[in-house]
């Protein structure tokens, strides 16, 4: 069966070739023009673009899974934090004013957010990890509801239905998200399916979504599409992204800020 819709457009044959590789653990080029009704010169110029974002790692005929830092467990990635990430997290804390409901979510980008926030604030934090509502508990303005659930080893954030239904009956005014991945054309993407229902209920329940994230996030995809860019009214990032075109972001009605130099 020819997958011909996706064959239409690079960005997203190249997201499916993805799913595929999470799937099978290895694709092979004369497969996949088969699957997608295209020329191996055109699956051969697919993993060479996705070999040169990092991707994939192409073997002769095809690729393979290329190792990830992110297999990297949550305590790791925390001590890891850097500079960046903390001015970042500055500037998202900026746009949180008082008498708001805001959406936390996980990931240790969003857990600077909390830490960032003014010492007097007083707002609803809604959030489905564990760390980052203690580092909240620690503001006597603020009032903290955690959502419970089975708790994920990777992200160190509940999963599962009791989590759902608890954001689905909030309409906060404010949710800041990290992205694992943002392309202008595939949207954002997890590394993780299990993360993907609680990002999209939490995309669902905001009025205002702020995205955080460093420079080599932008233009990267990965295998789980959670949605598209212009869920986000604003993405706070670096001044010079490493990848990615700021523009292709605006052009969508996403309000770009970055930090000053």
């Amino acid at each position: 069966m020819h997958d011909h819709s996706i064959a239409e457009l690079p960005s997203l044959r190249r997201q499916k070739i993805l799913l595929l590789l999470e799937r099978d653990g290895k694709v092979m080029a004369s497969e996949l023009s088969q699957h997608f009704a295209v020329s191996e010169d055109t699956i051969r110029r697919d993993l060479a673009e996705l070999d040169s974002a990092g991707l994939v790692q192409r073997v002769h005929g095809g690729a393979l899974p290329r190792p990830k830092d992110s297999g990297k467990d949550y305590f790791t990635r925390l001590d890891e934090t850097d500079e960046i990430k903390v001015r970042l997290a500055q500037l998202a804390a900026q746009h949180i004013e008082d008498g708001q409901i805001v959406l936390f979510d996980s990931g240790s980008t969003t857990l600077q957010v909390a830490r960032a926030l003014p010492a007097d604030i007083r707002i609803t934090a809604v959030t489905a990890s564990p760390l980052t509502a203690i580092a909240l508990s620690e503001y006597k303005g603020v009032k903290v509801i955690l959502a419970g659930g089975q708790l994920n080893p990777h992200s160190m954030s509940a999963s599962g239905q009791e989590a759902l239904r608890l954001l689905a009956g909030i309409k906060a005014d404010v949710a800041i998200t990290g992205v694992c991945a943002i392309h202008p054309e595939v949207g954002i993407t997890s590394l993780h399916f299990d993360e993907v229902p609680i990002k999209q209920a939490m995309l669902d329940s905001a009025t205002q979504v702020i995205a955080v994230t460093t420079a080599d996030k932008l233009g990267a995809v990965e295998p789980f599409v959670v949605a598209p860019c212009t869920r986000l009214h604003r993405l706070i990032t670096e001044r010079h992204p490493g990848s990615g075109n700021i523009e292709d972001y605006q052009r969508l009605g996403i309000v770009v800020e970055q930090l000053p130099d």
